[in-house]
């Protein structure tokens, strides 16, 4: 979201109001480019330099025509605090919010070096952790723009303190 743009989420403030939307989807992210920077920047911080990501030239004689991101690339642009264009904002008041996990991941379709993704939230579960904490479980999907498959499917856990 552009920072001088007002967020107008409507704000879930207590476990109770969350839970009202299980099953729903509660997000939806702005669009965000695919560029060649970020997969090279990818590939440096991880040490994955793997042709069809970095070398242009050479992955266009490929199946997939040209550079692709990493798996884990798209995956990490699932970021819970990411830009939003839609949806709720979740502010429980905790202390610290944490990623705890994922329970499964799947690339259905590759997201080409230029193309644009983003991502859909669906609030899965909500479970009370004691007094001290609330796990989320979300499905997060990354569409590609114009694709007819996703490019990315992860089902992730993200536990609010307080």
């Amino acid at each position: 979201m552009d920072q001088q743009t007002t967020d107008t989420r409507r704000v879930v403030t207590t476990v109770e109001e969350l839970k009202a939307y299980l099953g729903q989807e509660v997000s939806v992210s702005d669009w965000q480019e695919m560029t060649q920077e970020r997969v090279n920047q990818f590939a440096n911080a991880t040490g994955d330099h793997q042709y069809i990501h970095v070398d242009p030239e050479r992955a266009k004689s490929t199946f997939f025509g040209g550079t692709i991101a990493h798996g884990y690339l798209t995956l990490s642009m699932t970021h819970p605090s990411g830009p939003q264009a839609e949806g709720i904002r979740i502010d429980l008041s905790g202390k610290l919010a944490v990623n705890y996990g994922l329970n499964r991941v799947r690339f259905p379709a590759p997201v080409p070096v230029g193309s644009r993704i983003r991502q859909r939230v669906v609030l899965k579960a909500v479970e009370e952790i004691g007094d001290q904490a609330v796990q989320l479980t979300q499905t997060r999907t990354v569409e590609i723009e114009g694709g007819d498959k996703p490019a990315c499917v992860a089902e992730t856990l993200m536990r609010i303190y307080y």
